[in-house]
């Protein structure tokens, strides 16, 4: 089967694009589906996530500058059927660096063809900056399809146009034609407020078709794992977090037919 790969970008930071990455891709690592995620921060919070020290060289700084491969950077995780390229603070430089070379944002996309090609992976998440920079710009032109994880709150509505408008300039501009909105997760919703129920019913109302059922809730658990380095399915695998995210890649599964039938 070929290898789908998902971007989850958000320009906003603090919005749970990190904890989906991470909760997702061993979700769909727990049902036996061959995943590969990349953590393309220079903060490196998925990285260390997953409990996975930060290397000097470990990550996709040196193939985006023509140095090495992408296929060099495979790190094991404590999942067998999840796969980690790290991050590093030198991607942090990459951010100025790709701007200033010839098809800047076709430059990821070329990284990760080796990989693809390889069909190792039935599935690559790729975790972007809490930014629409150089290297987020780069993830959209590589990927199939975008997730957005979008926070429970009106303020991130006027930033979900954003992107969108960023899907189509990319879109149109025959950068990556093939590009779709593949899905919205809802993340942080809190039950005891209004608020989360309102902006859920509004993308619903908007975007039908693309949110996601699930919605991932605001818990301390969620909020914890990744100061231990283990995902929510390590730390408190009974928690609403991850029934939550369960629930997600069951979803997530059977929109883009990651499972053989």
């Amino acid at each position: 089967m070929p290898t789908t790969v998902f971007t989850i970008a958000n320009q906003k930071g603090g919005v749970g694009k990190t904890t989906t990455a991470v909760n997702l891709a061993a979700a769909l690592a727990e049902k036996k589906i061959p995943t590969l995620l990349i953590d393309l921060d220079p903060q490196a919070n998925a990285t260390s996530a997953l409990g996975v020290e930060k290397q000097a060289g470990r990550s996709l700084y040196g193939p985006l500058h023509g140095e090495g491969s992408a296929l060099d950077m495979l790190t094991p995780t404590s999942y067998e059927h999840l796969t980690l390229i790290p991050s590093e603070e030198d991607l942090a430089a990459a951010e100025v660096e790709i701007a200033q070379s010839e098809n800047y944002l076709g430059k990821l996309r070329a990284v990760l063809q080796p990989v693809r090609d390889s069909n190792r992976y039935r599935a690559i998440i790729i975790d972007c900056p809490p930014a629409l920079g150089m290297l987020s710009m780069n993830s959209l032109a590589a990927a199939d399809f975008l997730l957005i994880a979008l926070q429970c709150e009106y303020m991130a509505l006027e930033g979900l146009g954003q992107i969108l408008r960023n899907v189509e300039r990319l879109k149109s501009a025959g950068i990556n034609p093939v590009l779709e909105v593949g899905g919205i997760v809802m993340t942080m919703f809190d039950i005891r407020t209004n608020l989360s129920r309102e902006v859920v019913e509004e993308v619903k109302k908007h975007l039908p078709e693309k949110i996601f059922q699930t919605v991932i809730p605001r818990t301390v658990r969620l909020s914890e794992a990744p100061s231990f380095g283990k995902t929510i399915f390590e730390y408190d695998p009974l928690s609403p977090g991850a029934s939550a995210y369960k629930g997600l890649s069951r979803e997530l599964i059977e929109r883009f037919a990651l499972k053989d039938k």
